[in-house]
């Protein structure tokens, strides 16, 4: 092998070499403005085609550079928190102290101005001793609670148990915040999220959530309006799983389900919290947050991908 690679590597060019390394990263490749010109591994029929291509664009995700878009691809915690960037605007929750950065987010790192901003948006904290993580998967369940931070801003509150590390001065952060371009930001967005806790949810809460949440007059047997039932009906009764969201996400998956965030496929009652994100999924997730802030054209009722958005409405 050794042999092989001092014969063949002179003869590669360094264009060459630079794109076979960077193959494998999402770049600024869009679908064009037709129905017709998507990414050729979405057809027409993919649950999740209307979501991509609205968002596609929009130019709020990419594709590759063989114009691929890699839908059951999983989702890194860097590109959740690109991806998010792109598509939303918060004003900041809180600030990182003296221009910090996480400890294994290196000044340069192409996702490094997106963390910092989902972290100073309160969408998303990092692990213990100073670390962020960002190659590490995301689960479904974390980006519900982020998005639902978004469509619904006054559940955000400032966390400092986890505070990145100071590593550069405030300036030096202004002023690579100011000058910034996303010109090759895998799957392109911005907002992040916490790290999903392991705790799992006490099966004795989700009982007292369903007591609360149903709705219904123990009297006469009518159910109140949508608007007045708490939010716990929106996962308890909506979800065969309810059991298996974290405790502490609870109260966010609800906000989200209440404003017709989550998308389920292939099964609607089913969330599947802990299970990792993949990029058709996130592109779904993150479409119905810009629905719900009238950003985005809500998806046709007399499509495929329709049938997956949780409505608790028609409960």
């Amino acid at each position: 092998m050794n042999w092989f690679l001092r014969l063949f590597l002179p003869l590669v060019s360094l264009p060459t070499l630079c794109l076979l390394l960077l193959s494998d990263v999402p770049q600024e490749t869009y679908a064009q403005n037709s129905a017709q010109a998507i990414f050729p591994d979405v057809k027409p029929n993919y649950w999740a085609q209307p979501f991509i291509q609205g968002l596609a664009e929009k130019k709020i995700v990419a594709g590759y550079p063989d114009g691929t878009f890699r839908p059951e691809r999983a989702v890194n915690r860097d590109e959740f928190a690109a991806m998010i960037d792109k598509a939303f605007n918060r004003p900041p929750v809180r600030e990182i102290s003296s221009g910090a950065a996480y400890k294994d987010v290196p000044e340069g790192y192409w996702a490094a101005p997106a963390i910092e901003d989902a972290y100073e948006q309160g969408l998303m904290t990092g692990y213990p001793n100073g670390v962020f993580r960002p190659n590490q998967n995301v689960s479904k369940v974390d980006a519900i609670a982020a998005l639902s931070k978004v469509v619904n801003p006054t559940s955000t509150t400032a966390q400092t148990t986890s505070s990145p590390v100071a590593t550069a001065p405030a300036t030096t952060q202004q002023a690579r915040k100011t000058t910034r371009k996303f010109a090759l930001l895998p799957l392109a967005m911005t907002s992040l999220m916490q790290p999903l806790l392991v705790a799992k949810a006490n099966a004795a809460n989700v009982a007292s959530a369903q007591q609360v949440g149903t709705g219904e007059d123990p009297k006469t047997g009518d159910r109140t309006a949508n608007s007045n039932r708490p939010d716990s009906y929106a996962v308890t009764n909506l979800y065969t799983d309810a059991g298996e969201i974290p405790q502490d996400k609870v109260d966010e998956v609800a906000k989200a389900t209440r404003a017709n965030l989550v998308v389920n496929y292939p099964e609607r009652n089913v969330l599947n919290p802990r299970k990792t994100l993949s990029r058709g999924e996130m592109s779904a997730l993150v479409y119905q947050a810009m629905v719900a802030q009238g950003r985005m054209e809500a998806v046709a009722v007399n499509t495929p991908a329709y049938q997956y958005i949780v409505r608790p409405e028609n409960r």
